[in-house]
């Protein structure tokens, strides 16, 4: 029996993935079936439900999903969820029972579909779902801001607002995994692969920490605090799709090798990543983080400063204040395994500090920002990209060399905007 933490949702590794005979047979009727073109976003979905990462998803969300998870954080049976899992499309001919392929930019066929629900979302309906699931309390997320701000500023409503008329809810037959087994080999791991190798290594006890920037001093110290405390930490790196500007997952994770390499016990660290798109839903997606790292056999995760956050659309530590608002076993979640049980690791602001000669944070450095290197990963972009010196003890001097050389490759720039949050202007 592993003492690894439970599967999300009570009913163990829901892996919607075919394989051997069931493959080919699905794939073979597939080519005779309507094809619906997909975003980016529902492939990485559908890879995380194939792979059982989005245990129990065995699809995509009905209505009554889709406003419970954006009102109360919970579907239509109880399950906890805290970011509606949907399927957007404008296609007015397809009909409720029938059988559909679903295909990729790549084009690539990922899965089959059973269409159980098709449901309209007006311009309302989105607008509802942004100001539950995106809204944060943040300046820009004023009432009198946060829509003026968000549909240029905010990746995440800018995706919302983009669906199409329709959702499609019902449940998939997953075909593929796409390439990032061949892209990120012994990276891209599955569930399963994370969950055996951890059991391998006699954890019980785990934590993640989530990546979608360059590991910096901040991220260092973050997961070796981890470290200290579990049997372990996974980093967690997401390699999907993320906005312009942000760096790729290939740069990304050789950068963390070269950390691990050099500043860890390779034997507490697993390096790994997963095919999500980043929805820069701040307070919500470090929730999603949690959820679907429990299906990992992840106990623990790492939440920061400014978690999953965008421009200034949430509050510097919203993210982990979120998880005292969440419905738990006790309250609305009475069934096992339909609660979260994977729990927020709370850091406070981390830092380098000369006069402590060393990383800190704000509980245990007494001096002044003054004093104080501030981290992020959006300083660290906009200084590379801007071929700016990036000050001591901000990141590992192998670390820069690997993304001075990204960045010198580059032909064109984009543009790095410096939010509060990340310029350290709210740090007393």
């Amino acid at each position: 029996m592993s003492n690894l933490v439970a599967p999300h949702g009570g009913k163990g590794l829901v892996c919607c993935l075919l394989e051997g005979a069931e493959l080919d047979a699905e794939t073979k009727k597939a080519a005779g079936l309507k094809t619906l073109d997909i975003s980016d976003r529902a492939k990485g979905d559908l890879i995380m439900m194939g792979i059982g990462g989005f245990s129990p998803l065995n699809g995509f969300m009905k209505k009554a999903d889709w406003a419970g998870v954006c009102e109360k954080f919970l579907m239509a049976d109880g399950t906890f969820w805290p970011i509606p899992i949907t399927l957007d499309t404008n296609d007015e001919d397809v009909k409720v029972g029938e059988e559909i392929a679903l295909k990729a930019k790549d084009g690539v066929v990922y899965a089959t579909m059973k269409v159980e629900e098709k449901y309209e979302m007006t311009e309302a309906d989105k607008k509802w779902e942004c100001e539950l699931v995106y809204k944060g309390e943040g300046e820009d997320s004023a009432d009198d801001k946060f829509w003026e701000v968000a549909m240029e500023d905010h990746p995440g409503v800018q995706m919302v607002m983009g669906q199409g008329k329709y959702n499609l809810a019902g449940p998939v037959k997953v075909l593929s995994e796409g390439d990032y087994a061949k892209r990120f080999p012994g990276v891209y791991l599955t569930p399963k692969q994370i969950r055996a190798e951890m059991e391998k290594r006699g954890w019980s006890n785990v934590a993640a920490l989530q990546l979608r920037n360059p590991m910096h001093r901040s991220h260092e110290y973050l997961a070796k605090i981890a470290v200290e405390v579990c049997d372990g930490v996974v980093i967690h790196s997401l390699i999907g799709n993320l906005k312009p500007g942000d760096i790729p997952g290939d740069v990304r994770i050789e950068c963390i090798q070269i950390l691990i390499d050099n500043y860890f016990v390779p034997e507490n660290v697993i390096n790994a990543g997963y095919p999500l798109d980043m929805r820069y839903a701040g307070p919500r997606e470090g929730l999603i983080h949690a959820t679907f790292r429990q299906n990992y056999g992840i106990n623990n995760m790492l939440i920061g400063r400014d978690h999953a956050g965008v421009g200034d659309f949430y509050g510097l530590f919203e993210a982990q204040d979120i998880f005292k608002k969440i419905p738990y076993v006790t309250e609305a979640c009475p069934e096992p395994g339909k609660a979260l049980l994977c729990k927020n690791m709370n850091i406070d602001w981390t830092f380098y500090c000369y006069k402590c000669d060393g990383m800190a944070s704000m509980r245990t450095c007494p001096h002044t920002k003054e004093d104080r290197v501030i981290l992020s990963g959006t300083k660290l972009r906009k200084a590379l990209s801007e071929g700016a010196d990036v000050v001591d003890h901000f990141g590992r001097d192998e670390v820069l060399v690997r993304l001075r050389e990204y960045y010198g490759s580059l032909t064109e720039k984009v543009e790095v905007k410096m939010q509060k949050a990340a310029s350290g202007q709210d740090m007393k």
